[in-house]
């Protein structure tokens, strides 16, 4: 599609709307091509965030709140005497 300068400035809004469906929009200076308008490409983050939306519309996931995890509510009980796995984790991290 070609516009020239005057109709581009009158209607960008319309024109940009053409160039986001996909549509490329030549602009021309007394008939003569001088730029071209194309949709900007998508930004690594735009493609992140719609990968997050699609992934969190399946059914079976579920977002996290973002809070620290608590423990379970029905621990397994060690037998007396033994250390956690926490207790060892954090002994050997010293």
């Amino acid at each position: 599609m070609q516009v020239s300068i005057r109709e581009m400035k009158n209607s960008l809004s319309r024109y940009l709307k053409l160039v986001q469906a996909g549509k490329t929009v030549v602009i021309t200076d007394r008939g003569k091509p001088v730029a071209q308008l194309i949709a900007a490409p998508e930004s690594a983050a735009d493609a992140e965030q719609d990968e997050l939306r699609r992934i969190l519309s399946l059914p079976w996931i579920r977002p996290g709140s973002g809070r620290k995890v608590l423990g379970s509510k029905r621990p397994i009980a060690s037998p007396a005497g033994e250390k956690t796995l926490s207790e060892m984790i954090l002994r050997d991290r010293d």
